[in-house]
């Protein structure tokens, strides 16, 4: 449920687009960016400011396969199943970071929402394959065994 705060936090980023109706795309990447997703309260609220129907402000939420009405993690981790990456084995990359995180093709957040993890077509790195990110960080030549280091060396600046 959206507190005050939420509805503040909502105005000053519809306020950053001069409520422009035309600047939905940009609103809604604001919002995933401070959420982590979009969440239906958000969704409805912005509908009302910019005088848009809840039917296409939906529509573009899910039209886009960048916006997510689902909670994330605070770090997505996105494997590339590519032609390149897949050829250089990204599918047992994958595997490992479902088997670590206790994730699988239907769960893709932990229960903590720490992590989430998912599968892309393309992170444009093909020269780099087997890659994967975490949020915005690359992470070229990927391989079963870096796995685990990568989920520890995430858990660690947590705790720090």
């Amino acid at each position: 449920m959206f507190t005050e705060k939420d509805f503040k936090t909502l105005d000053a980023i519809l306020e950053k687009y001069d409520k422009d109706p035309s600047r939905v795309i940009g609103i809604m990447q604001d919002i995933q960016r401070e959420y982590r997703y979009l969440p239906k309260e958000s969704l409805t609220y912005i509908s009302g400011v910019l005088n848009l129907s809840e039917a296409k402000i939906f529509g573009v939420a899910t039209f886009y396969e960048n916006f997510s009405l689902e909670p994330k993690g605070k770090y997505v981790i996105k494997v590339c199943d590519g032609t390149a990456c897949h050829v250089r084995n990204s599918v047992p990359i994958l595997e490992e970071f479902r088997k670590v995180l206790n994730l699988s093709s239907k769960k893709k957040t932990t229960d903590d929402m720490m992590f989430t993890v998912e599968t892309v077509s393309c992170l444009g790195a093909c020269g780099l394959a087997p890659v994967c990110t975490v949020n915005d960080t690359v992470y070229p030549a990927m391989t079963p065994d870096k796995v685990k280091a990568i989920i520890d060396e995430l858990k660690s600046r947590e705790e720090a």
